[in-house]
């Protein structure tokens, strides 16, 4: 495989991860409860199918759906952070 669809799926890789704390996270304080466990479900198996389907069909593409909106989240991220924006 390239470098461009590995780099492109270790992105996705750190979010399944930010995914999976934030589940783990919630099952702890009990946030994460059976009246939204199927919602969380879903989210977690619609990243683990991106992941692997990305990887057994080598597409970009498809792995493209998860890291369009991380990479923007990323950028707005930078953005505060370098920006010291006031909220008020």
């Amino acid at each position: 495989m390239n470098t461009y669809l590995w780099v492109l799926w270790s992105f996705d890789a750190l979010i399944a991860l930010v995914v999976l704390y934030f589940f783990f996270v919630g099952l702890a304080d009990g946030s994460v409860s059976l009246d939204n466990m199927l919602m969380w479900l879903l989210i977690l198996l619609g990243i683990g199918g991106i992941l692997l389907i990305g990887l057994w069909l080598r597409s970009a593409t498809i792995l493209w759906i998860l890291a369009a909106p991380g990479l923007v989240y990323l950028l707005f991220l930078l953005i505060v952070v370098i920006g010291k924006p006031r909220w008020n």
